[in-house]
């Protein structure tokens, strides 16, 4: 049984974001730098700057651009395009556009709820504010209004600062939203358990158990198996504590008694036991779904005839 779990899920990192989904588990994901989300904003720009110009010549070849015009034309087809573009694609795509896609980031909403549409829209529009407005407002100035000038650039710092003084790096867009762009969590595939190294072999192939033994126990109890064995693991080797010894134990003799297996398994081969009782239960419940028959857990037993 392989199982899935994120990057994010170990000890979270100091720039790590806690996200508490309505499941009520939380999550800890890698707040994206502004280095990367820079780059992902070059390449939206880029993007959406060439829509605006392809649809700039086209509106010239029909003739209802005029030279005179061009400069005002333009800037309102960037504008008319590029705000759809980011509401769009966020939709679409579950919080990313282009340029997140290619640096591996996305949106994200604080309390770990789907993204709505309220929210895309809200943090994009306050992007126009941030960034587009006063980024138009500077290049279309002279010399001759420096205090107008100086008033753009106040404002472009004061937008650029503020990522810089909260945790989770967010603007003013994302304050509003409840929102914030993170880093996609890295899934690592866990090494199947079924996959016993070599130098385990011969301890593991002295318990044999028949089909009415693993008939007792269902997936959810080979889960909770798993997740034991899992423990054990961590870190590379058997944790030897006390308790851990007990607990151990206690399952042994638990499953022993359920399935009636008569022999007493040594304190030595405890572990040994449980990985072979978790290799043969996983096979069992393997082939009986082959044949359509789905043992959720234990107390499945009494329906089997009518399957």
């Amino acid at each position: 049984m392989r199982l899935w779990r994120r990057k994010c899920d170990t000890t979270p990192p100091p720039s790590a974001a806690e996200l508490i989904p309505p499941e009520g588990v939380p999550l800890y994901l890698e707040v994206a730098g502004l280095g990367v989300r820079l780059a992902a904003q070059i390449t939206d720009v880029g993007i959406t700057l060439v829509a605006a110009i392809a649809a700039l010549i086209l509106l010239m070849s029909l003739g209802v651009a005029e030279p005179s015009t061009l400069i005002a034309i333009g800037s309102l087809l960037f504008f008319a395009i590029r705000v759809p573009y980011y509401v769009i694609a966020e939709l679409a795509w579950n919080g990313q556009t282009l340029g997140k896609r290619l640096m591996k980031i996305k949106v994200v909403s604080h309390d770990g709820k789907s993204l709505g549409t309220h929210a895309l829209v809200l943090r994009n529009l306050m992007k126009e504010a941030e960034i587009f407005l006063p980024a138009t407002l500077l290049l279309t100035l002279d010399a001759a209004s420096p205090v107008a000038t100086g008033l753009a650039l106040v404002w472009i710092l004061g937008g650029l600062l503020v990522p810089l003084f909260n945790r989770h790096r967010q603007r003013l867009g994302d304050l509003m939203a409840g929102t914030h762009v993170i880093h996609l969590p890295v899934p690592v595939l866990l090494m199947d358990l079924a996959q016993v190294p070599a130098k385990e072999t011969t301890a593991t192939e002295s318990f044999t158990f028949l089909t009415h033994q693993l008939d007792q126990y269902g997936a959810f109890e080979l889960q909770t198996l798993e997740m034991l064995l899992r423990a054990q693991e961590k870190g590379g080797s058997p944790v030897r504590s006390q308790s851990n010894k007990a607990t151990i134990e206690s399952v042994v003799e638990k499953i022993r008694q359920k399935i009636g297996y008569a022999n007493k398994v040594p304190e030595t081969e405890r572990l040994s036991f449980l990985r072979a009782f978790y290799n043969a239960q996983r096979e069992h419940l393997e082939k009986r779904q082959l044949f359509g028959e789905r043992r959720m857990d234990k107390h499945y037993a009494g329906n089997d005839n009518s399957s």
